[in-house]
């Protein structure tokens, strides 16, 4: 049992509500969003076996819940996964099905209850801390040693020409959410520490060229093995070369993870190029000071090669409702023209240009903006 927060876990625990599912054996766990961020262990003998769950978070894709991928997640009311937990069994019917009870065989009565709690929310800790009223002379102390975490430095503002020579730092295939471009589980003690957690940056998502998971060609060196993603990012940050990523359709779905924006932000990923974009995902890369492009023809996606040098055109006249260029040049000497969309305001337009929305945000306290 996971509250939604202090709010909700105070005013249940006030009701008693909490007792009764401590009574039945639940565990309550911290407020947040709990299992579905790979914070529930399943204990088994065998990892391997197939298992499924059932549970009332909203994620249900294999390995969210656990880090497991032989554990199947599905998603029902909260009402069928209680009716569910005290049966013990998914088999369990609770329209017809009877239970053993201490004077014969029971059967559940049709779940009801209220809507608010008739007391009223209440919290005694809201957890919210008011800022000094002067920061100026606020100093925020990290160790250089800390591995888990690290003072941001902000990103780069955009050099006022169209980016080229970007190379392809993956085509990833299918499916990739924002767990496929930063895993949680354990990679979370790391949220802190943004180059430490850049290491998981899309190790989860497949390789269009390979069919293989973190497992990328060294553009950097052309020819070298297949490297982690991440490693072959380093590199390229490493010669000053900028990177692109190319997706397939609804690219970033899942949770609104703002580390899947800031990672390949960090790793000098400038832009992102797919059939479609979950909307939330979109919207953080924008606000990272990133490309967040889509193919005007989605059969170009087959354009894009391994080697390919790419060049994004049209960058000094950029505006809400005009398409971009993009210029594939491949490794065999020939090129492809292609046309890409994006959904800038002018405001969002901004943020790329300041290098960030903080940026932007920065540069219009202190008057030194010019967007």
């Amino acid at each position: 049992i996971t509250p939604g927060s202090e709010l909700v876990r105070y005013t249940v625990a006030r009701d008693g509500l909490l007792d009764t599912f401590a009574e039945m054996g639940g565990v309550v766990l911290a407020n947040a969003c709990g299992p579905c961020i790979g914070q529930w262990a399943r204990h088994t003998d065998d990892p391997k076996r197939r298992n499924s769950i059932i549970t009332s978070f909203n994620r249900n894709f294999a390995k969210r819940n656990d880090g497991n991928p032989n554990t199947h997640a599905f998603v029902a009311s909260p009402e069928i996964v209680t009716a569910f937990a005290i049966a013990g069994s998914l088999a369990f019917n609770p329209l017809t099905d009877t239970l053993p009870g201490k004077n014969g065989d029971v059967m559940f009565d049709e779940p009801r209850g209220l809507e608010m709690p008739p007391a009223g929310y209440a919290v005694e800790d809201a957890g919210f801390q008011a800022p000094a009223e002067d920061g100026s002379t606020v100093q925020v102390l990290v160790s250089p040693s800390s591995d888990r975490l690290q003072l941001l430095e902000p990103f780069k503002p955009w050099e006022g020409t169209d980016l080229l020579n970007l190379r392809v730092l993956i085509k990833a295939l299918g499916k990739c959410t924002t767990d496929h471009i930063s895993m949680a589980g354990p990679w979370l003690k790391f949220r802190g520490h943004l180059d430490n957690i850049s290491n998981n940056m899309l190790i989860g998502a497949t390789n269009a060229f390979n069919g293989e998971t973190n497992a990328v060609k060294d553009s950097g060196t052309q020819g070298s093995p297949y490297v982690p993603v991440p490693v072959a990012a380093r590199v390229l940050k490493s010669m000053g070369v900028g990177s692109i990523v190319v997706g397939d359709e609804n690219y970033g779905e899942g949770s609104s993870r703002e580390h899947a924006a800031m990672e390949p932000r960090h790793l000098g990923v400038r832009a992102v190029l797919v059939k479609s974009f979950a909307r939330i995902h979109e919207t953080n890369l924008k606000k990272q000071g990133m490309l967040a492009l889509t193919f005007a023809n989605k059969a170009d996606y087959d354009l894009i090669e391994e080697d390919d040098q790419i060049d994004i055109l049209g960058l000094t006249t950029f505006a809400p409702g005009q398409p971009l260029q993009v210029r594939l040049r491949h490794a065999d000497g020939d090129t492809d023209l292609i046309t890409v969309n994006h959904t800038y305001n002018e405001g969002q337009i901004g943020w790329f240009k300041a290098g960030s929305a903080l940026n932007l945000i920065k540069m219009q306290e202190t008057g030194s903006a010019v967007v």
